[in-house]
């Protein structure tokens, strides 16, 4: 991955974003990275990836028998369900 100073991307800002279509750029302040540049391409892939993962993980929710929705165990909460009485 290649790397700038915030003052590199501010003065060669157009090179940089020639060189983020071509790959991730780190840009570092006081030599701490602070940001990295993507292309809109790679951005997207990421965001689809993202999409999917949640999509597979509420797939799998849904088919967990032993969970219930948000609304029927408040219901069950204010109905005494779950107090143990000791």
């Amino acid at each position: 991955m290649k790397s700038l100073t915030a003052n590199e991307a501010k003065t060669h800002f157009g090179e940089l974003l020639l060189k983020a279509q071509k790959e991730p750029v780190q840009i570092s302040r006081n030599g701490k990275a602070v940001a990295v540049m993507i292309s809109m391409d790679e951005y997207d892939a990421i965001d689809k990836l993202k999409l999917s993962m949640l999509k597979l993980r509420a797939a799998e929710v849904d088919n967990e028998p032993s969970l219930v929705d948000g609304n029927t165990f408040f219901n069950e909460l204010m109905a005494g369900k779950y107090i143990n009485n000791v």
